[in-house]
C-alpha cells in the first residue's frame, strides 16, 4: 500500500506569523490524519521553536525547492508572500493548492476564496474581523473542527507570581511605545507591588538599556540575554506580558503566558492580536486605530498611551483580579478580551466601558456586518447571521446602514459597466469606493482579476454582490 500523500505549508516569514501557523498544523493533524506534514519555513526561527511546535518536518525555502517538486502531495497552502513561495507553490504536483502559486503560464494565481479574501483586505482591512490564524485554515478545516475545539486558558496571575514582562520591540517603530513609556510603566508597576522585566532580543538591547536609566530605579534588564526557548521557559513563571502586537506575544500566547497587547501603530487586533481565548488587548479609543498604514504625521495612537492606565490594568491583571476590570472605564481607552463564538472563530469581547460617545461605534457595526456575510457566503455562518447583522447596523446607526445601502448600488452599477465593457478591474477599483464598501469591492476586484474576468468569476462576483445588497432592499 502505498504511503498517503503529504502536505504542505509554506510560511517562510516572520516568527509571528510562522507561530500563527500552529493551530493550522493541529486542525490538520485532525481532518487529514495520517498524512505528513512539512513546513517550509526561516530555520532562524523553526529550530528554536521546534520543542513548542506541533509534530511536522520543518525544511527552509531553498531546500524544499530542491526536494518536494519530485514527490505528489494532496495539498500545498502557500501562506507566503514572497515570490519564491508562490514558484515552489507552484512547483510542487498536488492534488489542490491554496494561496498564491505562479501557474504554467507564469501568472500568480491564489487558491481558495479564504485565501483570495486574505489578499483582498491589503491595504483594505479597516472592516476585517477575520484573524490571519483561522484564515490560513478556513479553506481547508471542517467548521466543526474549528466550532470543536477547546483551547486551554492562560495561567492566571496572583500573589505568588509577581513578575510582569515587558516586551520592548516589535518588527515597526510605530508598533511599539518608546523607551521613556516602558520606564514610567516599570516605575508605576513598582510602585503597585509588582516586578517588571524587561524583556527583548537583540534588537532590543539599546532598548532595554535606555529604558532601565529612564526608569531610575533597580530594575531586571534582560533585553539582547535570551533565546526564543529561553523566553518562554521564562515565561511559565511570570504573572503577565505586557508587549505590542509582535512575534514574541504569538509565542507567550501559545505556551499559555498571558499576555496585555498595547496594540498601537499600523497593526488590528482583530487580525494579529493574541489568538488563544484568555488574552487582553488595550488601544486607544480613536476612529483611525487598526489601520494597515498610518497616514497621520505621528503615530497619535502610540503616542497617547498613558502608563498610568497601562499599569492599572496590568496590575489587575498579574494579580488575578480580571473581575475588577468587568465594566470599567478608562478614559480614552478600550480593553477587550479574546475569546471564540460558537462556530469556533475568534473574536475581542469589550471589557470595559466607555463614559462617552464611542468614535468607532458604527466601525465596529460594519465590521460585524462584512464578517457575517462572507462567513455564511463562504459556508461558515448560516443564513441568518448576515441578516441580524444588517438589522444590528440599521438599529445602531440608521444613517450608516442607509448610506451604505446606496454605495453597494454604486458598486453595482460599476460592476454591470465592467461586465458590458469585458472589463477586469486594476489594483484601483477598491479604492475607488467609500470605505464602508471596500470589504466586497476589494474582494470581487481580486476574484476578477484572478480569474482573468470569465464568466465563472464575473458570475460569483454578481451574485455575491447581489447577497449584500438584497440585506437592504425594502
Amino acid at each position: 500500500m502505498a504511503d498517503p500523500a503529504p502536505i504542505v505549508v509554506i510560511q517562510p516569514q516572520r516568527m509571528g506569523d510562522l507561530i500563527l501557523t500552529y493551530p493550522l498544523l493541529l486542525w490538520l493533524a485532525r481532518s487529514h490524519a495520517g498524512r505528513p506534514v512539512t513546513v517550509v519555513a526561516d530555520p532562524a526561527f523553526a529550530r528554536p521553536l521546534a520543542p513548542i511546535s506541533p509534530q511536522a518536518k520543518f525544511m527552509s525555502l531553498p531546500q524544499a525547492a530542491a526536494a518536494l517538486p519530485g514527490r505528489e502531495h494532496e495539498l500545498v497552502i502557500n501562506l507566503g508572500i514572497v515570490p519564491e513561495a508562490a514558484r515552489l507553490a507552484g512547483a510542487i504536483p498536488a492534488a489542490r493548492r491554496l494561496g498564491p502559486a505562479v501557474g504554467p503560464d507564469g501568472a500568480v494565481r491564489i487558491g481558495g476564496d479564504w485565501q483570495l479574501y486574505r489578499s483582498s483586505v491589503v491595504h483594505l482591512n479597516r472592516h476585517s474581523r477575520y484573524h490571519w490564524a483561522e484564515l490560513s485554515a478556513l479553506d481547508i478545516v471542517p467548521p466543526a473542527l474549528l466550532a470543536g475545539t477547546a483551547w486551554p486558558a492562560p495561567r492566571q496571575g496572583g500573589p505568588g507570581r509577581r513578575k510582569v514582562g515587558l516586551f520592548l520591540g516589535a518588527s515597526q517603530p510605530e508598533k511599539r511605545p518608546g523607551p521613556a513609556f516602558f520606564a514610567a510603566l516599570a516605575r508605576e508597576l513598582v510602585r503597585r507591588g509588582l516586578v517588571p522585566v524587561l524583556l527583548g532580543g537583540p534588537d532590543e538591547a539599546g532598548l532595554g538599556d535606555e529604558a532601565a536609566r529612564l526608569a531610575g530605579i533597580p530594575l531586571s534588564n534582560l533585553c539582547g540575554q535570551l533565546g526564543l526557548k529561553e523566553l518562554a521557559f521564562l515565561g511559565q513563571e511570570m504573572a503577565l506580558l505586557v508587549t505590542p502586537d509582535t512575534g514574541p506575544m504569538h509565542l507567550a500566547a501559545w505556551t499559555g503566558w498571558r499576555t496585555l497587547n498595547l496594540s498601537v501603530g499600523p497593526v488590528s487586533p482583530h487580525e494579529t492580536g493574541p489568538y488563544q481565548p484568555g488574552h487582553y488587548v488595550l488601544r486607544p479609543r480613536l476612529s483611525c486605530r487598526g489601520c494597515w498604514e498610518c497616514f497621520r504625521e505621528s503615530v497619535v495612537c502610540r503616542d497617547r498611551l498613558d502608563p498610568v492606565r497601562v499599569g492599572y490594568v496590568a496590575a489587575r491583571l498579574a494579580r488575578g483580579e480580571d473581575e475588577r476590570l468587568a465594566g470599567a472605564s478608562i478614559p480614552a481607552f478600550e480593553l477587550l478580551r479574546t475569546a471564540v463564538d460558537p462556530y469556533g472563530l475568534r473574536v475581542l469581547e469589550p471589557v470595559s466601558v466607555a463614559p462617552g460617545p464611542v468614535p468607532s461605534a458604527g466601525r465596529e457595526l460594519l465590521g460585524d456586518f462584512w464578517r457575517a456575510v462572507f462567513g455564511h457566503v463562504f459556508g461558515v455562518f448560516p443564513e441568518t447571521a448576515p441578516r441580524l447583522a444588517a438589522a444590528a447596523l440599521a438599529q445602531g446607526q440608521p444613517a450608516l446602514h442607509a448610506a451604505l445601502g446606496k454605495k453597494l448600488g454604486r458598486l453595482g452599477a460599476a460592476l454591470a459597466r465592467d461586465t458590458r465593457r469585458g472589463a477586469v478591474p486594476d489594483a484601483a477599483f477598491a479604492a475607488g469606493f467609500a470605505p464602508g464598501v471596500a470589504p466586497l469591492a476589494g474582494y470581487i476586484e481580486r476574484l476578477l482579476q484572478n480569474g482573468d474576468g470569465s464568466r465563472p468569476a464575473r458570475l460569483a462576483a454578481l451574485a455575491l454582490y447581489e447577497r449584500a445588497a438584497s440585506l437592504f432592499a425594502g
